[in-house]
C-alpha cells in the first residue's frame, strides 16, 4: 500500500510538472489597427477605435484626441488593460489572434459592460448612405425633457465633412468630451471611450432637429432633443455656485495623501492667491482641467498663487481613494496637494454636506477663486475642456487675466 501511495504522488507530480511545462504562451497582440464595441442598453454597440504600437502600447482615438495606454498585460490568452488616470480596466481573453472578448469593469461601481475588439477594422460606423442634412454649428438641446427630477440643458456644438460628424454636448456641469461617428441618410450614431466614461448617441436628424437616446454605459439611458440655434448659450457658469447667506469664506481641513490635514489657514496658503478645485479622480472633465492647472501652476510657481484639490471619490476603502489621487498625481505630474474630501460615494448632496459654506455642490470640477485675503471673487462651475474648442480657449484667457487682477490687488 506504501509503495502504490508513492507512486501515486510521484504520478500527481509528473502530471502537474506536464501541466507547468505546456502552459500557454502569451498570445501575439497584432500591432495595427483595432476596432473595439461596448455592449450597451438595447443591445446597442458602443464603437471606439485603437492602435496596436511595436511595443504593445496602444492609442485609442476619439476624433482630435488620441489616449495613450501604456498598462497593458498578457497572460496566456488573457489580456488586462489599465486606463491611464481612472480606475476602469478591460479583462479580456483571445478568441484567436484577431478577436478579443471580454468586459470593461469600474469595480467601485459594481458595474460589467460587455468588450470585443476586432483586427483590422479602421470605422467606427460604417458609412452606408448618403445624406443632404449638414449638422455644422450650434443646436439648442434638452435632455429628459419630460422627467423633472432629471432634466437638464446643453450645447451642441459639432462639425461634418460629408457623413462624418465630431463635436460634444456642452453642459451646465461640463461637457461629454470627443465625440465622433458618421450620419447615414438621416441617423446620426455618434461615440467616445475614454477609459471611464463610454457614452453612445443615436437619433434621427431634419434640418432644424436632432432627436434620439443617450446612452452612458449600460447603466444610463434617457431621450433628447436638439434643435438648430446659431445663438444659443447656456446660462454663466459663473452663476450657478455661490457662497450661502450668513457664510463669507471657504474653508476646508482634509488629509493629503501622506495623511497630514491641510487647510486654507496653513502658512503655503497665506498672501497668496488660491485656486480650490473640487474633482474626482474618476472624473475626465476634471482630468481636463487638472492637466491645464498643472501646466499653469508650473509656469507661474514664482507668482504668489496656489492650488489644491479636493477629491470627491467613490473609491470604497479610504486606502483605494488614496492609490486613485496617487495614480493621478503621478500620471499627470501633479506637485499641488491633492486632499482626499470624500470616499465610498461621490454624490454631489454629500459633497456639499463636506462643504456647507456652498449653496450646493452642482458639478464636478468646480473651481473657487479665494483672493491674498482670503475672500471668494469667484466660483466656477463645471469646465469646457478641449472637444469644446473656442469655449476652452476663452477659459483659458479668462482665467489668466482673473488671476493677473487678484495677483496685482
Amino acid at each position: 500500500m506504501k509503495t502504490q501511495t508513492i507512486i501515486g504522488a510521484l504520478l500527481t507530480v509528473f502530471l502537474v510538472s506536464c501541466k507547468k511545462e505546456i502552459k500557454k504562451q502569451p498570445v501575439d497582440f497584432l500591432e495595427g489597427p483595432w476596432r473595439a464595441s461596448l455592449t450597451v442598453q438595447d443591445n446597442e454597440k458602443l464603437p471606439f477605435l485603437f492602435e496596436v504600437m511595436e511595443d504593445e502600447t496602444l492609442k485609442i482615438f476619439n476624433a482630435e484626441e488620441v489616449i495613450d495606454v501604456d498598462e497593458v498585460r498578457i497572460n496566456g490568452d488573457s489580456i488586462k488593460i489599465n486606463f491611464p488616470v481612472f480606475e476602469g480596466y478591460i479583462a479580456a481573453k483571445f478568441v484567436d489572434s484577431v478577436t478579443i472578448s471580454g468586459n470593461f469593469i469600474k469595480e467601485s461601481l459594481d458595474r460589467i459592460v460587455p468588450f470585443e475588439a476586432k483586427y483590422g477594422a479602421q470605422d467606427r460606423f460604417a458609412i452606408t448612405n448618403k445624406t443632404t442634412y449638414d449638422l455644422t454649428g450650434n443646436w439648442e438641446t434638452v435632455f429628459s425633457e419630460n422627467n423633472e427630477e432629471d432634466r437638464y440643458i446643453a450645447k451642441g456644438i459639432f462639425k461634418q465633412n460629408g457623413n462624418v460628424v465630431s463635436g460634444t454636448f456642452r453642459t451646465t456641469t461640463g461637457d461629454y468630451r470627443y465625440l465622433e461617428g458618421v450620419l447615414n441618410n438621416d441617423e446620426l450614431q455618434l461615440s467616445t471611450f475614454d477609459g471611464a466614461h463610454a457614452f453612445l448617441f443615436t437619433a434621427k436628424v431634419t434640418d432644424s432637429t436632432i432627436q434620439g437616446n443617450f446612452y452612458s454605459g449600460n447603466h444610463w439611458k434617457e431621450p433628447f432633443i436638439a434643435k438648430r440655434n446659431e445663438n444659443y448659450e447656456l446660462p454663466s457658469e459663473e452663476s450657478l455656485t455661490f457662497l450661502k447667506e450668513g457664510y463669507d469664506k471657504f474653508a476646508f481641513n482634509f488629509s493629503d495623501t501622506n495623511g497630514n490635514k491641510v487647510s486654507l489657514e496653513d502658512e503655503r496658503f497665506k498672501n497668496k492667491v488660491v485656486i480650490a478645485q473640487i474633482m474626482g479622480t474618476w472624473c475626465p472633465n476634471c482630468m481636463d482641467e487638472t492637466k491645464y492647472y498643472v501646466e499653469y501652476y508650473n509656469q507661474n510657481k514664482d507668482k504668489d498663487v496656489a492650488f489644491v484639490a479636493l477629491a470627491f471619490e467613490y473609491a470604497k476603502t479610504e486606502e483605494k481613494a488614496f492609490k486613485a489621487i496617487d495614480r493621478l498625481t503621478q500620471k499627470l505630474n501633479v506637485t499641488y496637494p491633492v486632499l482626499l474630501a470624500q470616499y465610498g460615494t461621490s454624490d454631489k448632496k454629500k459633497a456639499q454636506e463636506k462643504l456647507p459654506m456652498l449653496n450646493h455642490v452642482l458639478s464636478y470640477p468646480t473651481t473657487i477663486f479665494i483672493d491674498k485675503k482670503g475672500q471668494v471673487r469667484k466660483i466656477h462651475t463645471g469646465f469646457n475642456g478641449p472637444a469644446t474648442g473656442q469655449k476652452y480657449l476663452d477659459f483659458k484667457r479668462d482665467f489668466e487675466s482673473f488671476i493677473d487682477q487678484l495677483l496685482k490687488e
